[in-house]
C-alpha cells in the first residue's frame, strides 16, 4: 500500500467511525479532526511530501504550495478551525454546544471537499 493509499484508508476508517449512529459529540469532533488531517497528508503524498504530524500543516502547505495550490489557505483556515476552536471545545473541554458541533462538521466539510477536488 502506498503512502498515499494508507492516508486516504485512515481518512476513510475515521471518518466512517465519526459518522456511526451513537458517536459521541466529543469522539465524533476527535475522529472529524484526524479524518481531515489524513486526507491533507494524502494531498501531499500525492506530490511526494509528508506533512508528518498536525501542527506542521500550515508551514508543510506554505513551503510546498504544489500540495493544495489554491486551495491552501481555505484548506488551513478550516483545518486550524476543526482543531484549534472546535476539538479543544470538545476535548479537552466541556462548554460546547450542538452550534458548535455543526460548525466542527461545517469545517471537515470544507478541508474535505477542498483535499478531495486537489486529489482528482
Amino acid at each position: 500500500m502506498t503512502t498515499l493509499e494508507r492516508h486516504l484508508a485512515q481518512y476513510r476508517a475515521f471518518k466512517d467511525t465519526a459518522d456511526l449512529p451513537g458517536a459521541t459529540p466529543q469522539g465524533r469532533v476527535e475522529l472529524l479532526f484526524l479524518a481531515a488531517y489524513h486526507l491533507i497528508d494524502a494531498c501531499a503524498a500525492k506530490d511526494g511530501q509528508h506533512i508528518n504530524k498536525h501542527q506542521n500543516v500550515r508551514r508543510e502547505l506554505e513551503r510546498n504550495p504544489v500540495i493544495l495550490a489554491d486551495r491552501a489557505d481555505r484548506v488551513w483556515r478550516a483545518f486550524n478551525d476543526l482543531q484549534g476552536d472546535y476539538r479543544a471545545k470538545f476535548v479537552y473541554g466541556g462548554r460546547w454546544t450542538e452550534k458548535d458541533l455543526a460548525g466542527a462538521v461545517r469545517a471537515f466539510e470544507t478541508v474535505e471537499r477542498l483535499c478531495l477536488e486537489a486529489l482528482r
